[in-house]
């Protein structure tokens, strides 16, 4: 099985993020708040803000791919600020998505992943796909939105599902 449409579908996502950064830029400018009010926004006290959820999701985009063709994925020192600077980041990881081919994900059942924080158990890569890459990509995805959704900018079901295919 090769998960490369899925990693297309990650990327898409990935970009999609970028518009809802538009639109949450218009939102603050027409209420005439600063963005950075947004960038510290979180669903509840102990979760995380909109900007760690924006760079976790570029974190699970690259990971996603690299470490299941077990290449080195991109550096990014997590020091966004705007929203300027988190477009750039999103920018770098779908260009980094998109030096992928369909080749690259071949035979991940016989590849195998370990991280240090599941000391010394290994998954499968296709197996880590499936149950951690994914999941953990599509959880800091709809976290940004919910965030971005419940301050009231103007997004919705759309523009989460982003551009489809349909002909």
């Amino acid at each position: 099985m090769s998960i490369y449409p899925f990693i297309l579908e990650i990327k898409k996502h990935v970009r999609s993020v970028e518009g809802w950064l538009d639109k949450a830029s218009a939102h603050a400018e027409a209420k005439k708040y600063n963005t950075s009010v947004l960038l510290q926004t979180r669903l509840a006290p102990d979760m995380l803000p909109l900007v760690f959820q924006i760079q976790a999701t570029c974190d699970q985009a690259k990971y996603a791919a690299a470490r299941t063709t077990a290449k080195d994925p991109p550096s990014h020192p997590d020091t966004e600020q705007s929203f300027d600077e988190l477009k750039q980041r999103l920018a770098a990881v779908a260009a980094y998505l998109d030096t992928f081919t369909s080749a690259d994900f071949e035979d991940l059942g016989s590849r195998t992943i370990s991280l240090p924080r599941w000391q010394g158990k290994t998954m499968t890569a296709l197996d880590y796909f499936i149950e951690h890459a994914q999941p953990n990509f599509y959880f800091h995805y709809t976290t940004t939105y919910a965030i971005l959704r419940n301050s009231g900018v103007d997004i919705g079901k759309r523009d989460y599902l982003g551009a489809l295919s349909q002909r």
